[in-house]
């Protein structure tokens, strides 16, 4: 039981602030003046236009564009731990990592001369 009593403790405090922060808001900090305005879904100072039911159709290019700045999220991810082990790894993990950059750097190439990076 010693080993999870700094977990319990953390978990307890994490509740108490979340707890404290939303019932501070509520009753202590958060105004009370409601109106039209405030109640509005905020469109950057536009009036907001009726939707479709379904709520509209987006292009397949912001699909495409939110999934390559996935893959190119992840590949930092992946030169994260090889940049902390370099050391160790030496010449094997050098190759490997420029193998790994060179053909992340070719689909990049290949996106952008396809034109999925333009927002046109």
């Amino acid at each position: 039981m010693d080993l999870y009593t700094p977990v319990l403790v953390l978990a307890a405090l994490a509740a108490i602030f979340a707890i404290g922060s939303i019932a501070t808001s509520a009753f202590v900090i958060g105004p009370r003046r409601y109106n039209r305005a405030k109640l509005d879904s905020y469109e950057c100072g536009i009036e907001p236009t009726p939707q479709p039911v379904g709520g509209g159709r987006f292009p397949v290019k912001y699909y495409i564009i939110a999934m390559l700045f996935i893959v190119f999220d992840i590949e930092i991810i992946f030169l994260y731990p090889w940049a902390v082990n370099f050391d160790a790894m030496a010449v094997f993990g050098l190759v490997e990592m420029v193998l790994f950059v060179a053909t992340v750097f070719v689909a990049y190439a290949y996106v952008w001369r396809r034109g999925g990076l333009d927002w046109d």
